[in-house]
């Protein structure tokens, strides 16, 4: 727009421009995004001995942990624990290709594992016989990767951000409640424990079967007091002797290995000599990549899995992408969500044909490797040896690892991922509403499912966005007078009628003025439409001849207008404050002219409408399109008008009107006091 009368007189390229210019501009937009699809390649290049010697100590640390937690995981999947390790290879080996985060660690997690075997017994429950579990899995797992990457290349990473935190947060505290509750029957030695039903359920059961509790608790409790002594006497003991910090970190993290390494030397005594052992233990795991083959992908497992893929797809995602903008932020770099998740994609594309499952970020494991100083995504190559080191010459001494002390890993391991009581009360001080989804999804996934949980929290939460952009908070503005100089004072523009501001004066007579917090749209322009007019209505006194015949009156007049509001000014402008307001439609359009058609009729003249603090461009473009910006009045508007200025001296209504359609700046202002200064001067007084 070249008009100058206008704060917006040029306009910036928009998209039918950027569309004209696509064709001459393909070239260079392919070959940025082939290289954003590999984001190694901007940092291999400076790699250095330095990075590798932080890098290396990071990937062996976090390989330590990965190797109980994987095989963990995987009993929680309903899978060998052999599993886990193949799961855990892939991930930390493909995700430097492709990572924008130096810190999270890819690989089996408590959540997806819970939600993968909570999902298979709910596919062999409604199919039994058909497949076996990891059969599902794999498929599952290879058709979430391929939607995931789909995702990412379609640069689509947008969509995380439609799912609030009280949502991650409730199912991520309802998922390690749930997963440690499951793991309570493997502490204690109990048999016959289905621990891929609700929460509650499984906890019953346990709480009933105490009586049948074995030897094996005494090592499952042991073990975790072990785990959780260590972590606090570190931690304790890197504040008292600063000095050693990080000596401390490391024994703590080898707190996880060291026990499943203590455990399992006692398990191996106990069993000298005997056949039968008198604790459970975790027994042959296969040496090797043994479980080599391709997905059975046919049409009968797509019809039993179809339904369950879009839970798996959004936990892969938002627990993902969460992690990683969280050490994100707290390391001081940005992540590319879409990027991010063609990561996870690829990597579970690749996984099933190695035999692992549903691979995504790791809370604890990328803790650990933030805080062992890794430099680099290349980390996860030293973390993948290890584990294919475990693999091959480890095995043999997995045969007696205690499923207690196992369980007693995972137990620890997940309780770090229940939200501290110190964001469970932020967020009710806060917000009540992110405070009610956040328990809700707790609730659900404990007494359902992790599926349940997800989707109905989530819709909550888009049902209280969709209220709240829908049923916006209308202010009417009043003046509070600051500090000015002598020939001027100075306003702030605060709500009326909050009892906060009980200092604040009304506009000038006949003006009013209203704070639109949210984009006019059509979920709320009949809402505002029905409070601008009823607001106009309360405050203002209506202004027209009253008919004399009963039979001239509308239906709707009771004949008593003209009597209410008497002491009440007549209406004369209104003033739009649109500082929070970045878009705005049709129907806003309309809803807008609807406002001023029966506001015009209502004070029986021209209502002139202001708007101030416009800062888009198309929302100035829109109004002017939509007839605001010029005074516009018909031969009828201003026949009254007319007798009742000019007396004998006729002037024709329509020439007077065609005058009066014109450009005019004063209805569009960069400031608030501009605006009142502008309606407060009117012509149409």
């Amino acid at each position: 727009m070249s008009n100058t009368n206008y704060p917006f007189h040029e306009s910036r390229p928009n998209f039918k421009d950027k569309l004209a210019e696509l064709p001459q501009n393909l070239p260079k937009y392919t070959t940025n995004y082939v290289k954003s699809l590999f984001p190694i390649t901007s940092w291999i290049g400076r790699y250095n001995l330095t990075w590798l010697i932080a890098d290396l100590i990071a990937g062996l640390t976090v390989g330590a942990v990965v190797v109980p937690q994987g095989m963990g995981y995987a009993k929680v999947a309903n899978l060998a624990p052999e599993f886990g390790l193949y799961t855990s290879f892939v991930g930390v080996c493909i995700y430097f290709f492709f990572a924008t985060s130096k810190d999270i660690t890819i690989g089996p997690t408590a959540v997806m594992s819970l939600l993968l075997g909570q999902t298979v017994q709910k596919i062999q429950t409604e199919y039994p016989k058909h497949y076996a579990n990891i059969d599902y899995i794999t498929a599952l797992t290879l058709v979430a990767g391929i939607v995931s990457a789909a995702l990412g290349f379609l640069r689509l990473g947008i969509i995380v951000d439609f799912i609030p935190g009280p949502v991650i947060a409730s199912f991520s505290t309802g998922s390690a409640i749930t997963i440690a509750i499951g793991q309570i029957y493997n502490l204690m030695g109990i048999a016959n424990i289905d621990n891929k039903q609700a929460g509650y359920l499984v906890l019953g059961k346990t709480l009933g079967a105490l009586g049948t509790t074995k030897i094996d608790a005494v090592m499952g409790i042991l073990s975790l007091l072990f785990l959780y002594g260590i972590k606090y006497a570190c931690r304790h003991a890197g504040k008292r002797w600063a000095r050693y910090e990080h000596t401390f970190f490391i024994i703590s993290i080898m707190r996880n290995i060291f026990i499943i390494v203590l455990t399992t030397i006692i398990a191996y005594i106990i069993n000298i000599g005997k056949k039968t052992s008198p604790i459970s233990i975790l027994k042959t795991v296969p040496k090797g990549f043994s479980h080599v083959q391709v997905p059975p992908l046919n049409s009968e497992v797509i019809d039993h899995i179809s339904s369950y893929i879009p839970i798996i797809v959004v936990i892969l995602i938002l627990e993902h992408v969460a992690i990683a903008k969280n050490f994100g932020r707290v390391n001081d770099y940005k992540i590319n969500p879409s990027q991010e998740m063609i990561a996870i994609g690829v990597t579970n594309i690749v996984g099933p044909f190695l035999g692992g499952y549903a691979a995504t970020g790791s809370f604890s494991r990328t803790a650990i490797k933030s805080k062992s100083g890794v430099r680099t995504p290349l980390a996860g190559i030293f973390s993948g040896i290890l584990v294919v080191f475990a693999l091959f010459f480890l095995t043999p001494a997995f045969y007696y690892i205690p499923n207690s002390s196992l369980a007693a890993v995972i137990i620890h391991a997940v309780l770090d991922l229940i939200s501290p009581w110190s964001y469970v009360k932020t967020l009710y001080q806060i917000q009540f509403w992110d405070f009610t989804i956040y328990v809700v999804g707790v609730l659900l996934t404990f007494f359902t499912s992790i599926e349940i949980g997800v989707y109905v929290s989530t819709g909550l939460a888009l049902l209280v966005l969709l209220v709240r952009v829908a049923r916006p908070r209308i202010e009417a503005l009043g003046r509070l007078p600051l500090a000015g100089d002598e020939n001027q004072t100075k306003y702030a523009y605060v709500p009326s009628t909050h009892p906060s501001f009980t200092a604040a004066s009304n506009p000038p007579e006949g003006v009013l003025i209203f704070r639109l917090p949210e984009s006019l749209t059509y979920p709320n322009s009949n809402y505002i439409d029905d409070k601008v007019i009823g607001y106009a209505k309360k405050h203002t006194r209506r202004y027209h001849v009253r008919a004399e015949k009963k039979g001239d009156r509308p239906w709707n007049d009771s004949g008593e207008n003209g009597t209410e509001n008497q002491n009440a000014p007549r209406l004369r402008a209104i003033i739009f404050d649109m500082g929070g307001v970045n878009a705005i439609d049709s129907t806003g359009i309309q809803s807008l002219f609807d406002i001023r058609k029966e506001l015009n009729k209502y004070a029986d003249h021209i209502v002139e409408f202001h708007f101030a603090n416009i800062l888009n461009e198309n929302i100035q473009n829109a109004l002017l399109t939509g007839g605001f910006g010029v005074i516009n009045v018909s031969a009828d508007d201003l026949s009254e008008k007319n007798e009742k200025e000019n007396g004998d001296q006729k002037i024709k209504d329509e020439e007077k009107a065609q005058s009066l359609y014109k450009p005019a700046k004063k209805f569009f202002h960069l400031t608030l006091d501009e605006a009142v200064d502008a309606a407060t001067n009117s012509e149409w007084k």
